[in-house]
């Protein structure tokens, strides 16, 4: 059982012992935490926070315990009730609200929840902000309103809808170009949010929807993280029901990955490569990943005559270098799509409505689309952490062992080689050391993985 407390939120797996585990104790603590916060930042009167979860079975409790802790401290709720992550982001602005948490575990399996937070412009809290509330929730110093300042709930049950047209509205979105060609599509929703939301929106987009775990259960009938390993049942569907590709959303909807025509993984890391290619052909201009992403967004992004840079892991670090550089398009290797026109957040419905337009515009069909990218492949590995790892030793080792290589420290350890990369770092959501490597083969990025760990192995011995 786990606690995880981070600049990036509270995420841990339910049940067991306070200060352990995501109790409701810590789900009330964290909460009072974030609201104290909001006040003591924003000193205004009267403070409003939207709210939303995904469909895991824990969700509905962690949901009402967060809500009435924020009523308690006298702030106004706009509970949108099942909903996805981008969802949130993009209502924080348009209801004016002071702040946004989203109720979610993201790809983690169903035992875990986490709350997310936003700011008021529905971007996530930087790590300053974060490491405040972490502070604040050790100090448990609350003051809590009294009767007649509690807060209110209002409820808005369509937010997915807004969210759905305020993608379809976007410029380089070309819906009648979609509904042309009449494509047919299968949607693993992984029994969450993104079962409603995803089939909503390609049906508004003239796409004939084949579902599969797109009931809002909460039970994921596989681990939620869309990896190819996971998704053999949407990979077979796709070719059983000559279906012109795949999609496949995480529970919280704010990653995407696409299964080519012939049943294959188009690659997660391909999808912000593909995307990126449509925009920066209609709106030249820079873009930006994290360090463990693909390098093919690089080459497509010289291609187009941009300026590519990679930041630390993490959102929030994405975000701020797009901002920096007036990035076009940016995101991360997991599927995570930020298109600045519509919000600084990863979101899958983005990425699919400019998929789809991209595919629309193409004589190719998904595999072949894929094939016209860069031939990089990557491997992704993972040692959970255990007592006696001392993960600043090992990272140091490393450094040693490869000092005669390209080496960065800006986000644990990435070390590129001359036709390839390895980046090692503690995970930020997990208690794990992750272990990407990137390669021209599928062997060779396998290889260098497997000769990573035997290294990392050794010191650790």
């Amino acid at each position: 059982m786990t606690l995880i407390k981070s600049i990036s939120g509270i995420r841990g797996t339910i049940g067991g012992n306070v200060g352990e585990n995501l109790t409701p104790i810590d789900a009330v603590k964290f909460a009072s935490a974030y609201g104290t916060f909001l006040k003591d930042n924003l000193q205004k009167d009267k403070l409003t926070v939207v709210i939303g979860r995904d469909a895991r079975i824990s969700g509905p409790m962690i949901h009402q315990l967060v809500m009435q802790t924020l009523v308690g401290l006298g702030i106004n709720i706009i509970d949108l009730g099942l909903s996805t992550t981008p969802t949130v982001e993009v209502a924080v602005p348009l209801e004016k609200a002071d702040g946004g948490i989203i109720l979610t575990a993201s790809h983690n399996p169903k035992q875990w929840n986490a709350l997310k937070l936003l700011n008021n412009k529905g971007e996530f809290l930087s790590g300053a902000e974060g490491a405040l509330i972490l502070e604040i929730a050790e100090s448990d110093s609350f003051d809590f309103a009294d009767v007649d300042s509690l807060g209110t709930i209002t409820e808005i049950t369509d937010y997915m809808d807004r969210h759905i047209d305020e993608v379809l509205n976007l410029k380089l979105v070309d819906v009648e170009a979609v509904k042309s060609k009449k494509f047919k599509v299968v949607v693993d929703g992984v029994n969450s949010s993104g079962g409603i939301v995803i089939p909503d929106l390609l049906k508004k987009m003239g796409v004939e929807v084949v579902e599969l775990y797109c009931e809002p259960n909460g039970h994921f009938p596989h681990n939620p993280e869309p990896l190819k390993e996971h998704l053999t049942d949407i990979c077979e569907l796709v070719v059983k029901e000559k279906a012109d590709f795949g999609i496949v959303v995480d529970p919280d909807v704010d990653r995407l990955a696409f299964i080519s025509n012939n049943g294959e993984m188009f690659g997660e890391e391909y999808t912000l490569v593909a995307v990126a290619d449509y925009v920066l052909s209609k709106t030249p201009g820079n873009t930006v990943s994290n360090m463990s992403s693909s390098r093919a967004l690089r080459d497509v992004t010289e291609k187009h005559n941009g300026i590519y840079e990679a930041s630390a892991v993490g959102e929030v670090n994405v975000v701020e270098l797009m901002k920096k550089n007036n990035a076009i398009i940016g995101g991360e290797g997991n599927g995570g799509i930020i298109y600045p026109e519509i919000h600084y957040g990863r979101d899958a419905l983005v990425g699919v409505a400019l998929f789809l337009t991209h595919l629309a515009k193409q004589d190719l069909d998904v595999a072949a689309l894929r094939a016209s990218y860069p031939a990089y492949y990557m491997s992704k590995n993972k040692i959970e952490l255990t007592p006696e790892i001392n993960v600043d030793a090992i990272l140091e080792e490393m450094q040693k062992i490869y000092a005669n290589e390209k080496i960065s420290t800006v986000d644990g350890v990435k070390i590129d080689l001359a036709d390839s990369w390895v980046h090692l770092r503690k995970s930020n959501t997990e208690p794990i050391i992750r272990i990407y490597t990137e390669a021209p083969t599928q062997t060779a990025a396998d290889d260098l993985a497997q000769k990573i760990l035997k290294e990392i192995e050794s010191i650790v011995k």
